[in-house]
């Protein structure tokens, strides 16, 4: 029993080598970069044993991108339960999204095919970021006694200005429009936040 566990902890361990070793060449050299061969290269493997774990690149890409959508539900989970109030929760959680599209900008690429395309499968993983911000939404709008559909809306405006923005920074790196987008960042999460509590 003992070596099965071993064995599956190697197994695991490989697994998680290969992804690792993945991501540092996309952050070197970007996603174009990357290929089965200098995955296998990095890690000293053959390129035959990567296949055995990942029949493709694009298994690779689903994997990182449920990766990184499990991290950002995390990171936002954790700013929603530093505040009590659901509009502070709204707010932080927005702050720590974009904060992770700098801090994780390939992945962020990934995830959300920025200058990218993203992975053609949908993850499970996608549901969990989703999920916290409607639930707060819906809280923030209680009053009202909104609708799926309005939740959903209320989110989608909230995303649309948001990602629309980094995709901007990602696209145009520049300090000025950091700086710019940053005081647009706040008025636009502010603003939405106060139509939706009436």
């Amino acid at each position: 029993m003992a070596s099965k566990d071993r064995i599956l902890r190697q197994k695991e361990e490989t697994r998680n080598n290969i992804l690792g070793a993945a991501y540092d060449i996309v952050k070197e050299e970007g996603w174009n970069g990357l290929s089965m061969r200098k995955i296998a290269d990095r890690i000293e493997y053959t390129a035959p044993i990567i296949y055995e774990y990942f029949s493709n690149k694009e298994a690779i890409l689903e994997e990182l991108t449920g990766k990184g959508f499990l991290k950002l539900a995390k990171e936002l989970q954790t700013a929603k339960d530093k505040f009590e109030k659901p509009e502070d929760q709204l707010e932080a959680m927005w702050m720590t999204y974009w904060d992770f599209a700098f801090t994780n900008t390939e992945m962020y690429q990934l995830m959300f095919g920025v200058q990218m395309t993203c992975c053609a499968q949908r993850c499970s993983a996608q549901e969990a970021p989703y999920k916290l911000f409607t639930s707060v939404i819906a809280e923030v709008m209680k009053d009202s006694n909104p609708s799926e559909d309005i939740i959903k809306q209320k989110y989608f405006t909230f995303f649309s200005v948001i990602h629309g923005l980094i995709a901007i920074n990602i696209i145009n790196k520049s300090d000025i429009l950091e700086t710019i987008n940053a005081q647009i960042l706040k008025d636009a999460i502010g603003g939405i936040i106060k139509s939706i509590q009436y």
